[in-house]
């Protein structure tokens, strides 16, 4: 198994259905749930413990899930309110190595996931196919990305990291 990438990199299919963006947001609206139920008898231990060497520890996967989340949900704002809009990255590895990332109670991302994500899905279900077809710019790689594939790219995400989290659980 990759222990980086568990399940895979995320791929696009070339056409995007009104099935793979409904996966897609069932995907994004139990992940809260999911991690919550997984990680809510891990021991401090286990919270300190990488999913591999040199990779994150639980405590860091679950804020950094909230962290990129935040900026998901925000990229989509920004792409319904602005003309293909240049949107702002920002290095997650250093966010990772912040004080509260390291520290903090894993209690306060969880929280702010379920909220987020609640109103995540509520703002993602009201998307229209017009709207699905607006597209922001990534600035690695000057990528543009359009909202539906952005669906798919946060489904992936959260699958991806709950993949690094199970990996903790079974060690």
């Amino acid at each position: 198994m990759n222990l980086r990438y568990p399940i895979g990199k995320f791929e696009c299919p070339e056409t995007i259905t009104p099935e793979h963006l409904s996966k897609w947001i069932s995907d994004i609206e139990k992940l809260p749930s999911k991690i919550s139920d997984l990680v809510s008898d891990f021991s401090r231990g286990q919270l300190e413990t990488p999913y591999r060497d040199g990779g994150w520890t639980a405590r860091q996967v679950i804020h950094h899930i909230h962290d990129s989340h935040h900026h998901g949900y925000i990229r989509f704002k920004w792409a319904m309110t602005e003309e293909k809009p240049l949107i702002k990255a920002y290095n997650e590895q250093l966010w990772a190595e912040l004080f509260d990332t390291k520290s903090a109670p894993v209690s306060l991302s969880l929280d702010l996931i379920k909220a987020l994500h609640a109103k995540w899905v509520f703002f993602l279900k009201g998307l229209s196919p017009i709207d699905l077809k607006r597209e922001f710019i990534h600035p690695e790689g000057n990528i543009t990305i359009s909202l539906a594939e952005d669906i798919g790219i946060y489904a992936w995400h959260g699958n991806h990291h709950l993949a690094h989290l199970k990996i903790i659980s079974e060690l």
